[in-house]
């Protein structure tokens, strides 16, 4: 006699705003409440930042895609910190030439916490 297995499966729409912001030529993809780390932005701790490049604005199934931008969009975030990343380490060789080169880098952040998505 075969076993029968039932799956259930609650389908949980949550209506959670999101946007495709552009910052420092690089697209970032936030909600409200969330925190991401960008390319430096010139800003104090603490500081409110509004971005006015919103490429799209999604809430559950409706979605606003700009062309290139959603007009009158904008996303709010304040700045938490600023930072460095890990240090990247570059090692250059040619064989049998004795040539080695050594190089480092460290990016700069901002680490921004998304405060509100106005559409």
């Amino acid at each position: 006699m075969p076993v029968q297995f039932r799956l259930f499966v609650l389908s949980i729409v949550e209506s959670i705003m999101y946007a495709v912001i552009k910052t420092g030529g690089k697209q970032y993809r936030v909600a409200s409440g969330e925190k991401i780390k960008v390319e430096q932005i010139p800003a104090e701790v603490g500081a409110e930042i509004t971005f006015d490049q919103v490429l799209m604005v999604g809430e559950g199934e409706s979605v606003k895609i700009g062309a290139p931008l959603v007009s009158g969009a904008t996303v709010k975030a304040k700045v938490i910190a600023q930072g460095r990343h890990p240090k990247v380490k570059i090692f250059k060789m040619r064989r049998r030439k004795h040539y080695q080169k050594h190089q480092g880098h460290r990016q700069n952040f901002t680490e921004l916490e998304i405060s509100g998505i106005a559409a």
